[in-house]
């Protein structure tokens, strides 16, 4: 059976928007077998594969060692009245270390706390290798999604992927003051100090302080230029909604 659309766009969303989950592993034998979970942060990759920055010291990195298989739970729900309403994601997989500078640099752009122990000797980035997932969109919005139907493995070959440190770098540096529309005029979120973290085919990341949101693209972009008529389409979108107002 197919996953419609708008379920599909939904379990994409999530993925891209949530900077923390739920990891459970399983517990080898020494440690008494069984389930294991945890709280995690995450960052992801341009085809939706999750990131992992975690100790070699942790339970959860020992399971891992001993048994691969993974599942995150990403969860949707917060501020809703009704928490079961709302929108939440498992992804299963395996985990493996990976020793990409981009992925490090994904990572620590998503959570700059993290360069502090980023290089320390027990430290390791993981990527996950998704095979499917289970998104639960509220009462009766159910579906398996294989992984060939939720990943991008086509976003990595795209040029955007290159030039994605130098447009996150010219935005911060450059256009402080679109990055404060995007967040009060087009997401109407509070606060100063939003700095963007991650542009990808679907949209960008921002960030302030503790809080981080995602703001789409109207269609998805391939390239820098296509990036650029994107951000600049969504300043004119915003300014526009300013005046209107």
């Amino acid at each position: 059976m197919s996953v419609p659309p708008d379920q599909l766009a939904n379990a994409r969303r999530l993925i891209r928007s949530t900077d923390r989950a739920a990891l459970a592993t399983v517990l080898p034998a020494a440690q008494g077998s069984g389930p294991y979970a945890s709280l995690v942060m995450i960052a992801v990759d341009h085809d939706l594969s999750p990131i992992l920055l975690i100790s070699g010291l942790a339970v959860h990195t020992q399971a891992i060692a001993a048994d691969a298989r993974v599942s995150l739970l990403l969860d949707g729900t917060a501020g809703l009245d009704h928490a079961l309403t709302g929108s939440r994601l498992s992804v299963m997989g395996r985990a493996k270390i990976s020793k990409e500078p981009r992925l490090r640099e994904r990572y620590i752009a998503r959570h700059p706390e993290a360069a502090m122990y980023a290089g320390f000797k027990d430290f390791n980035f993981y990527r996950v290798t998704v095979e499917r997932a289970h998104l639960v969109s509220g009462f009766g919005k159910i579906d398996w999604i294989d992984a060939a139907d939720l990943m991008l493995p086509q976003a990595l070959d795209e040029k955007l992927v290159e030039h994605e440190a130098g447009i996150v770098r010219h935005m911060n540096e450059d256009h402080s003051d679109a990055l404060a529309l995007y967040a009060s005029n087009l997401l109407q979120l509070p606060g100063d100090g939003w700095r963007m973290t991650g542009c990808d085919r679907d949209g960008i990341d921002l960030r302030a302080g503790g809080q981080v949101a995602r703001l789409a693209f109207p269609e998805p972009v391939a390239d820098a230029n296509g990036a650029r008529q994107a951000l600049v389409a969504l300043v004119q979108q915003a300014r526009a909604k300013a005046a209107a107002e």
